[in-house]
């Protein structure tokens, strides 16, 4: 079973943000289905790759538009999104360089920071966005 399901407690009302932000719960449900099978530590790597990937392309889409727009709230979002990045990156790092990567530490960030990132900020842009006559 996995441990996120999409719901519209998560939608942001912008349809390509949606659908970028379910690829990340894929992610998170990926590992966390890989811990259960006791095989988390075999798939972390594929997974941070991933992670890497999707910050780079979702959040440029996000601040891309945000900043066309004139998104009042453009500069602490990206903020979080720098935060985030770097964090993946950090992580990411000490995976190749052989350190013990907890699955369930990667896990535990990213469940949060999918509720508390999309949940609050994400939320927030979308009724800006929407406004504009994107959807």
């Amino acid at each position: 079973m996995a441990l996120l399901t999409w719901s519209d407690k998560f939608s942001v009302q912008v349809r390509q943000f949606d659908e970028e932000h379910k690829q990340l719960m894929n992610l998170i449900n990926q590992l966390h289905d890989a811990m259960k099978a006791g095989q988390g530590k075999q798939v972390i790597g594929d997974v941070l790759n991933g992670l890497i990937e999707y910050t780079r392309r979702h959040f440029a889409a996000e601040d891309r538009l945000m900043k066309a727009q004139g998104y009042p709230g453009y500069e602490n979002h990206k903020k979080e999104h720098n935060q985030l990045t770097m964090t993946v990156m950090d992580f990411q790092k000490g995976f190749a360089e052989g350190s013990a990567i907890l699955s369930q530490t990667v896990m535990t960030f990213l469940r949060d920071w999918l509720t508390n990132h999309i949940q609050g900020v994400d939320k927030e842009y979308g009724p800006f966005l929407n406004g504009k006559g994107i959807t």
